[in-house]
């Protein structure tokens, strides 16, 4: 065995190469180790080459079709086929991604429901909208209040009050969310919500 190391950038690499490998085998080892970490080298996995060329395909024939109707000069229509493709398949792809970021961090509203309250406390936020946007807490008294969401712990010596929400889904929440609730008087003046 021969042994062969490699400094790639940042990385490393040891080859251990049969002995009856010559130059060529060198080169070859060498080309494929460059080739799996390429992707490392720039900062991008691999899966996204791979979801930009799927979207690159269709892409450049959409192009390709289009152009086809307004440029009649076969070699500056393939050249803009290529230009278009290139620039916009990146956008494509961001415009995927802010979809999906946008899609993961709806979630529905209900009207509160003291039953589903009670009985469901991770999924509370999907009531909270509806609590603060209707405003049915203000006014109200602390033993209103408990007999509505019940007794978490709350004092009634304390003007501030939290309920916990529960995790509202959406791109890196990781903490969940409460429902705050501010007296004066004795009286709910402000309803809010919260990340901890």
């Amino acid at each position: 065995m021969c042994k062969v190391q490699l400094s790639f950038f940042d990385r490393t690499f040891v080859l251990n190469i049969p002995a009856f490998g010559n130059t060529l085998t060198v080169i070859g080892y060498t080309k494929t180790i460059i080739l799996l970490y390429m992707a490392t080298i720039f900062g991008v996995s691999l899966a996204v080459y791979l979801i930009l060329i799927i979207i690159a395909v269709p892409t450049f024939f959409i192009w390709r079709w289009l152009l086809k109707k307004f440029i009649e000069a076969d070699n500056t229509r393939k050249i803009v086929t290529w230009v278009a493709t290139i620039v916009t398949t990146p956008v494509i792809y961001v415009g995927v991604i802010l979809l999906l970021l946008v899609t993961i961090g709806n979630h529905p509203t209900y009207n509160f429901d003291k039953g589903k309250w009670l009985s469901d406390k991770e999924h509370r936020y999907k009531l909270s909208g509806h609590i603060i946007g209707s405003k049915m807490l203000i006014g109200k008294t602390k033993s209103e209040v408990r007999q509505l969401f019940g007794d978490e712990g709350n004092k009634d010596e304390s003007d501030y009050w939290n309920y916990y929400l529960g995790i509202r889904p959406g791109f890196a929440n990781i903490d969940p969310d409460v429902l705050d609730i501010e007296f004066k008087g004795g009286k709910v003046i402000k309803v809010g919500q919260h990340e901890t």
